[in-house]
């Protein structure tokens, strides 16, 4: 049985899980809708978000300010809450992956483990292209 502490931390590595998922999606989303339409050299991470929320929510200049200010205050503790999580959650990728690679043939073993480090090389160069790399601005 998990006590207090242990459950609230997996809590919050699901929801942050969760929340990956939800702003990766939305992200990838909002890429493809306005890559087309981009200009030569985009702007990255913060001002990037904050240049697509102005137009699509149409925010007043104090609005823009206002959220930015908002953002930015969260967006520093969230990815110092990050950083602390990050070595507990690769160690419980590593381990799923361990646990996943047992039920596999040696030769699926290779191609499991070929898939997972393609789809994560693709994952961190998605981050680096469009600033979300966890650097902060």
């Amino acid at each position: 049985m998990l006590n207090r502490s242990t459950t609230w931390a997996v809590v919050f590595l699901v929801a942050t899980f969760a929340a990956g998922i939800a702003v990766g999606a939305g992200g990838r989303a909002l890429w493809v809708r306005y890559a087309s339409a981009a200009a030569p050299e985009r702007a990255r991470g913060l001002d990037r978000m904050m240049d697509e929320l102005t137009a699509e929510l149409r925010l007043s200049a104090v609005q823009r300010d206002s959220v930015r200010a908002i953002v930015q205050r969260h967006r520093t503790r969230m990815t110092a809450v990050w950083e602390t999580v990050r070595p507990r959650f690769d160690s419980m990728r590593a381990q799923m992956d361990s646990e996943v690679a047992r039920h596999l043939t040696p030769e699926q073993q290779v191609k499991y483990r070929d898939h997972v480090t393609q789809y994560r090389h693709q994952k961190e160069q998605a981050k680096s292209d469009t600033g979300t790399g966890g650097q902060k601005k």
